[in-house]
């Protein structure tokens, strides 16, 4: 492969996904490598919600009945506009929620301790707020999470073995609980073969797909996954506090949800005003409160122009951006001291390049002041997101040259190699 910058130039005139990064506000002196952490506004998802804002100055509460979008059936459309991303039906999907309301409300529905089934499965490298969540469950059933959150082990601190997990679930798991996609390295799990072994064990199992919706393509029905849930600011680019989603598989729709509320109810009684609650016979049930109207409008558009590309096409770019970012590492980069810890197998390499370096909070600082935004991992990770729908190979050649400068000039010396407030 070629280092200068005539191949990424090649790459970007050959890339047929171009036209989408002028949908976005990119910025011409920056270079934005943080889509898995926030994705950029396009104007798709800013028509989106100015549609929405409309629909409430003209319709008043009759926005919930009428316009082009009626509010009262939102959650459902981007749930069905959701639904080909992971692979399931439409009526399996509902947006509602935050990733942790979601996981408590799915942790309430689905964890039933019995007789020696008392224990619920997770990771130690999975996102705390997972953990908190998972803690806090155990707590109100009256365990005590020391003993009753078991937690796979990674042998290298960044990726986890099937086998271990499937060793881990032993007949006293109740409940399992893993990402899709590990935030950190950025492995792909084999959702599929732990899903098939948990249910062979009669254990009910859900994902955290934080880091895979949008990024990677998903069967969650035809693996027969009981649940998942996920946030839609990252590479759905629904905007800082954008609504979250959940997935229950259709066999679960007898069950009533284990935190009910309003928005819980059959759509076609919820009116009716019952003290006992019908629930709806779809992922709608998982619902707990009102509908966060404004901060689900912009998926309207970012999900339309998603659907659009496809996520095939999505997961392609993806993969050659984050390829030529990691030939470009070892090349240029090699003398001095950087790791690739994400793994390179694009069948289990995810969205974005991790890279370790004793220094790595100093240099994501001289990054940021040269115009690169990557996402610093305490203790020593470095995370580089570039997005298929708006960065480019060239921005790929930029960053890794402008890295290099900062290691041969050694200006990261300048900063302190300390986090900041945000990381």
């Amino acid at each position: 492969m070629k280092t200068d910058i005539s191949e990424a130039k090649r790459l970007d005139e050959q890339d047929p996904l171009s036209k989408y990064r002028e949908e976005f506000y990119t910025s011409s002196d920056q270079i934005y490598f943080d889509g898995n952490s926030l994705g950029l506004l396009s104007t798709r998802a800013e028509a989106a919600l100015h549609n929405l804002l409309a629909s409430w100055k003209q319709h008043g509460i009759d926005g919930w009945t009428e316009g082009e979008h009626p509010w009262f059936y939102l959650s459902e459309k981007l749930g069905a506009m959701t639904a080909p991303l992971i692979g399931a039906h439409a009526e399996e999907v509902i947006i509602t929620g935050s990733t942790t309301t979601n996981l408590h409300q799915l942790t309430a529905s689905f964890f039933h301790p019995e007789g020696k089934r008392t224990k619920i499965l997770a990771d130690e490298l999975n996102f705390p707020s997972d953990i908190y969540a998972l803690q806090s469950q155990l707590q109100l059933k009256g365990f005590d999470p020391t003993d009753h959150l078991v937690k796979v082990q990674s042998t290298d601190g960044n990726t986890l073995q099937t086998s271990a997990i499937m060793e881990a679930m032993t007949e006293e798991i109740a409940l399992i609980i893993l990402p899709g996609v590990l935030y950190r390295s950025g492995q792909i799990l084999d959702m599929e073969t732990i899903t098939k072994a948990a249910h062979q064990k009669g254990i009910k199992i859900g994902f955290d797909l934080c880091h895979s919706i949008g990024a990677i393509p998903h069967q969650l029905s035809d693996w027969e996954v009981d649940f998942a849930f996920w946030c839609t600011y990252k590479h759905l680019n629904g905007g800082p506090g954008s609504v979250g989603g959940l997935y229950v598989n259709k066999k679960h729709f007898s069950k009533k949800p284990g935190l009910a509320g309003w928005f819980s109810s059959d759509k076609a009684k919820q009116f009716d005003m019952e003290q006992s609650l019908s629930p709806a016979n779809n992922a709608g049930a998982y619902q707990i409160g009102t509908p966060h109207v404004l901060s689900a409008a912009p998926l309207l558009g970012s999900l339309e122009m998603i659907s659009e590309i496809g996520i095939e096409a999505i997961r392609g770019k993806s993969l050659q951006l984050t390829a030529y970012l990691m030939e470009l590492v070892d090349k240029e980069l090699f003398e001095y001291g950087f790791t690739i810890a994400n793994p390179r197998s694009d069948s289990i390499r995810g969205g974005h390049v991790y890279l370790e370096h004793a220094e790595a909070a100093r240099i994501c600082k001289a990054l940021k002041a040269n115009g690169v935004i990557p996402d610093f991992r305490k203790p020593n990770g470095i995370r580089l997101a570039p997005v298929a729908l708006y960065n480019t190979y060239t921005e790929v050649w930029q960053m890794v040259q402008l890295l290099k400068s900062i290691m041969k000039d050694e200006s990261y010396k300048a900063y302190e190699n300390k986090r900041g407030v945000i990381a």
